[in-house]
């Protein structure tokens, strides 16, 4: 979603006549986009604005600007904060920022734009790294206020874009040479159910599988990835899709975070490890060749030694293909951050070294089993490896680096002759 922001801030930005940098010393202005749901990103920035700091004592006309939920979370203190600042501005509020940046330029004070609008960025230009591949935004926000997360009260409430405007977006993505698209929401499968609580007042409503389908009918969009799912709203209809409709990915994120149920129902999930194992079950029967990713966290406050390792028995069982594992990090605000029960430092590392074990072996297992293999390759330009290698993704979303003369865009088929848990590496079929 960050991404998806970055590229439209960039985009208004260069559509007033903006022009990137080459570094920070050199910029008349520095945008900060910023995200508020762990501590070390928060640590980061704070770490970059220092530096901000000096270079705008250097040349105090250089303007600064902050936005994302960092600048969200903070609205009413952010320039008593960081008195340096010039603008801030919400997720919501992209399309203001050149108004603001003008104001502050030309006014007596900072200027900050934090007002919650349906979504604004759906018709701002974007400068995309990748003309080949496109970020879709279907909604915005959250209602699922789990204990230890500060989404709901920086992004707001759920809510729906109508299906039609989303295939109109993606059409005109596909005319510009998009052949895959990432459908965004923080829950990306809870899609429509606002829309249909509201009487369609705002499109026709259509759950997310329909969603899939329409979009599927879109000549010349070749895939179709989406992230990320919440597992209390996968239902029998999505998973038919994904095994049905040609264009959608057999890849799914699916976050657990604990395989402990007291835990689950600590962080207000919605669901028990139990139900979690059965829809992970259920994706296994009907799509056999699923990759299946997830996030976890560790250290959650109460965490017992019992709940950690009911975490690693379910990985074990969901053999997912890889794991996004983070420490549990208070965020002011959330219903966890004043739980007791903080889990000492000590065990917290051990816990993590242990997780990370587990889920790379796995991952390397899965992707070593794909050893001998013909995989169809959306090529994304050359490796970071460097040698004249390529660098693309499966439908599963697995990186390959490969040696072969396909173009930036290409699906090719590659032949997998080595693996690690991270990454497949072969050869161009044929090339």
């Amino acid at each position: 979603m960050n991404d998806h922001d970055s590229e439209r801030i960039r985009g208004v930005l260069e559509a007033c006549g903006w022009e990137l940098a080459d570094a920070a010393e050199d910029a008349d202005l520095l945008v900060y986009n910023t995200c508020a749901v762990r501590r070390s990103a928060e640590s980061r920035l704070l770490g970059r604005l220092g530096e901000a700091r000096r270079l705008k004592k250097k040349r105090p006309a250089r303007q600064i600007a902050i936005g994302g939920c960092f600048a969200q979370s903070r609205r009413d203190r952010i320039f008593a904060e960081l008195p340096f600042v010039d603008v801030a501005f919400g997720p919501q509020n992209i399309g203001q920022l050149p108004g603001l940046l003008e104001a502050a330029a030309t006014g007596p004070a900072p200027a900050c734009a934090f007002d919650e609008q349906p979504f604004p960025s759906a018709g701002l230009p974007a400068r995309r790294p990748d003309r080949h591949r496109a970020w879709v935004q279907v909604m915005t926000g959250c209602t699922n206020f789990c204990s230890y997360c500060v989404v709901p009260q920086v992004r707001g409430p759920e809510r729906s874009r109508a299906a039609v405007d989303i295939a109109a977006e993606v059409e005109r993505l596909v005319a510009g040479g998009v052949v895959e698209i990432t459908l965004l929401g923080q829950n990306v499968n809870a899609y429509g159910l606002d829309l249909a609580e509201a009487g369609g007042k705002t499109g026709r409503p259509e759950d997310f599988a329909g969603l899939l389908a329409r979009l599927d009918g879109i000549a010349g969009l070749e895939r179709i990835r989406f992230t990320t799912s919440h597992p209390k709203d996968l239902d029998d209809a999505l998973i038919e899709a994904i095994r049905d409709i040609p264009s959608v990915c057999e890849h799914l994120h699916l976050p657990a975070q604990s395989g402990s149920t007291r835990i689950l129902t600590r962080m207000n999930r919605g669901y028990t490890r139990e139900q979690y194992l059965e829809r992970v079950g259920r994706l296994y029967e009907a799509i056999p060749a699923l990759a299946l990713t997830t996030d976890l966290i560790v250290g959650f406050p109460a965490e017992r030694e019992e709940d950690f390792y009911r975490t690693m028995t379910l990985v074990e069982g969901c053999r997912f293909d890889g794991a996004f594992t983070f420490v549990y990090s208070p965020r002011p605000g959330t219903g966890a951050a004043e739980m007791p029960g903080r889990v000492p430092e000590v065990t917290i590392s051990r816990r993590m070294r242990e997780l990370i074990q587990l889920t790379q072996t796995l991952a390397e297992e899965k992707n070593r089993a794909l050893v001998g293999s013909l995989v169809e390759v959306l090529v994304e330009g050359a490796s970071r490896q460097g040698g004249g290698q390529l660098r693309g993704r499966t439908r599963t979303n697995k990186i390959v680096n490969f040696s072969g003369t396909a173009r930036t865009g290409d699906l090719v088929r590659v032949s997998i002759d080595v693996a690690s848990s991270t990454t497949l590496g072969g050869r161009q079929a044929g090339g």
